[in-house]
């Protein structure tokens, strides 16, 4: 060990020599010294550099010394040079001391190669040659002057006077705390350190002069025969090294050592600055990885913002208004908006295509209790409103939370907006808009297969005559008569859209001619009541026997809170107009003859009807629901013990 530290002394000592006399090292090459392990900060040895040729740093690499510096477990190991030498008498503190200050003079030197070696020929070529920008050679080197200057004139020297005078003066903490401050100039060179590498490789490809300008230097025996990005990663390491080495100072110091309280001081500036650093390695990351997902999107100029910050990416399914199954989209939330894109067949360049931005700001989020779409969450923006599927009650809980921290955050920083609101828990409808939000924002349309006959004048559908038409207002599926208006939407930039007569007449204040009027209400034109909060019972059921046609279609079927005694058999759950109605008083609910346990029926005198439901659970509540309203009973009255018999 004695040796090897002697030789590494020497190594040192020629390096330093080579920068400041300019004479030729006599140590021996490191290729042919006995093998030592490298420290957790040390690069392999040389030989094992030059055997597998020129290395690259990656950006796994950067990530990997990020988390080194956020977990602080690095800290605790002890380098090599910070053990007791065997056979010396003096203190352990100045041993680590010594060290610090050897480390440093080879760490000047290395900055000197970057400075004058690297940047300073490189420069000059540029200004001779012309072969490459002279701003290549500055953004790929930073400020690594301002860094060599840094050290070479003020913290080394600093360090040698306070050894030389050790015997006087036995502390370095006072040292440390008033240069540790200056070490925040290193987030610059870490956060354009990714930068300069992609420039490096690039250049170094594309001209021929600065190829050869780097190897020649790189060549030297000054350089080590390391590359040049080896060289440029020293300033990132280096400023763990100092945490290590003064960490290990603090524990070594004795209990009442005049030094511990600035020493400690000291270690606790370094960690700080340290932090820095690491945070500008995770700045360096996010913007990188923020450009990469610009590059999915195809670059678009409304979209490219170096302030955002990308919180949740994923493929989720969006629920169509006019198909059944649900189609293949991807979305991308941002801290200011939501990025509904569609993935490309081809992807070459861009891949996915922005159909829809939402804003952040007064976006609403919740989950849907939709039987037919599971896992389903409804996102409502000024832009457009979505119901979208994730695949998993775990991912749809994932972006829910993410949006309505995303909502909340910008809610915070500017009071303007509202707090986001939640609609009533298990109803599958996003809330009608309020008359004072109509048009301000995009509403949820309704889907086509939920209504058999337009929203509005109840009349139902055909595929000649009267087809299904949306009101952009306030979402509504209705006819070509009911929607034969235009007003313009503030939510679509104030362009005309179709609406309906209603929303016309709120949106516009124009009076609605008598012919356009509505009608009476009928004994059947009455809401479904699809929510629970609005009824007692409702599902679909299927309609069995001739009573309904051979068919057996499937029914809407409610029993409503304010008409507890009455079932309403509808032919889709949005429908305004119930095409049966059936008084419940006096029916006897029993057991169909089929023997399927999910059949049940409906006998009074000579009229029969009988339903089928889709499980055996289902069935048995519309039975208990369908007695308790044949007996009389109605909500608020007592329960199925207390009731009649």
């Amino acid at each position: 060990m004695e040796g090897a530290s002697e030789e590494k002394l020497a190594s040192v000592s020629n390096l330093v020599t080579v920068f400041e006399n300019s004479r030729t090292p006599g140590a021996m090459p490191r290729a042919h010294r006995p093998p030592q392990p490298p420290g957790p900060w040390e690069k392999p040895d040389v030989g094992e550099a030059l055997e597998s040729g020129p290395r690259t740093v990656s950006r796994r690499y950067l990530s990997s010394l990020k988390n080194k510096l956020s977990s602080g477990a690095w800290r605790t190991s002890c380098h090599p040079g910070t053990c007791p030498r065997p056979g010396t008498q003096e203190p352990e503190e100045k041993r680590i001391v010594q060290e610090l200050l050897e480390t440093e003079q080879a760490y000047v030197a290395r900055l000197h190669l970057l400075d004058q070696g690297f940047f300073q020929e490189l420069l000059k070529t540029a200004c001779s040659s012309k072969a490459f920008p002279e701003g290549v050679v500055r953004i790929v080197f930073s400020n690594i002057s301002s860094i060599y200057q840094f050290h070479a004139q003020f913290f080394l020297p600093e360090l040698q006077r306070r050894l030389d005078d050790w015997a006087a003066t036995p502390r370095i903490g006072d040292v440390i705390q008033k240069l540790a401050p200056f070490l925040k100039m290193y987030s610059e060179y870490v956060k354009n350190f990714e930068r300069a590498a992609e420039l490096l490789a690039t250049w170094t490809e594309k001209s021929p002069a600065f190829q050869e300008a780097i190897t020649r230097i790189q060549s030297s025996e000054a350089s080590g025969r390391l590359t040049l990005q080896h060289h440029m990663l020293e300033p990132v390491q280096r400023i763990p090294r100092y945490e290590l080495l003064l960490k290990e100072y603090v524990q070594k110091l004795p209990a009442q050592a005049a030094d511990r309280a600035d020493a400690q001081k000291a270690l606790d500036m370094i960690f700080s600055a340290a932090q820095h650093s690491n945070a500008a390695i995770a700045e360096m990351e996010r913007l990188q990885d923020l450009w990469e997902v610009y590059q999915r999107l195809g670059l678009e100029d409304d979209i490219v913002d170096p302030s955002n910050t990308l919180l949740r990416e994923g493929p989720v399914l969006k629920i169509s208004f006019r198909r059944n199954d649900p189609m293949e989209r991807y979305l991308f939330l941002f801290n200011n908006m939501l990025l509904y894109c569609v993935p490309r067949v081809l992807q070459v360049g861009a891949h996915f295509q922005v159909r829809t931005r939402i804003d952040v700001a007064g976006m609403k989020v919740r989950e849907l209790a939709d039987a037919e779409f599971p896992n389903s969450f409804l996102v409502s923006g000024k832009q457009r409103t979505l119901e979208l599927q994730a695949r998993s009650q775990e991912e749809m809980v994932s972006w829910i939370q993410a949006c309505q921290a995303a909502v909340n955050h910008v809610e915070k920083r500017n009071e303007t907006f509202k707090a986001a609101s939640q609609g009533p828990e298990g109803d599958p409808r996003e809330p009608e808009l309020k008359s004072e939000e109509l048009g301000l924002r995009a509403p949820l349309w309704v889907r086509d297969k939920m209504v058999t006959m337009c929203m509005r004048c109840q009349e139902p559908f055909n595929a000649l005559t009267r087809r299904r038409h949306h009101c952009r207002a306030c979402g509504y599926v209705v006819c070509a008569r009911c929607s034969d208006y235009r007003a313009p939407l503030k939510y679509d930039d104030n362009r005309p859209n179709r609406v309906c007569f209603s929303c016309y007449t709120l949106l516009t204040g124009n009076v609605l001619p008598e012919d356009k009027e509505d009608k009476r209400r009928g004994i059947l034109e009455k809401g479904s009541s699809a929510g629970p909060d609005q009824s007692l019972m409702c599902s679909f059921l299927q309609l069995v026997g001739d009573k309904w046609g051979k068919s057996g279609p499937r029914g809407w079927c409610v029993i409503p809170r304010d008409d507890p005694l009455v079932l309403y058999v509808y032919a889709a759950p949005q429908d305004t107009r119930a095409h049966t109605s059936i008084p419940l008083l006096g029916y006897q609910v029993t057991a169909g003859p089929q023997g399927d346990p999910r059949v049940f029926q409906l006998q009074q005198s000579g009229q029969l009807y009988t339903f089928k439901a889709e499980t055996e659970e289902l069935r048995g509540r519309w039975v208990k629901a369908m007695e308790r309203a044949a007996s009389g009973w109605s909500p608020g009255e007592p329960h199925d013990g207390d009731l009649p018999d």
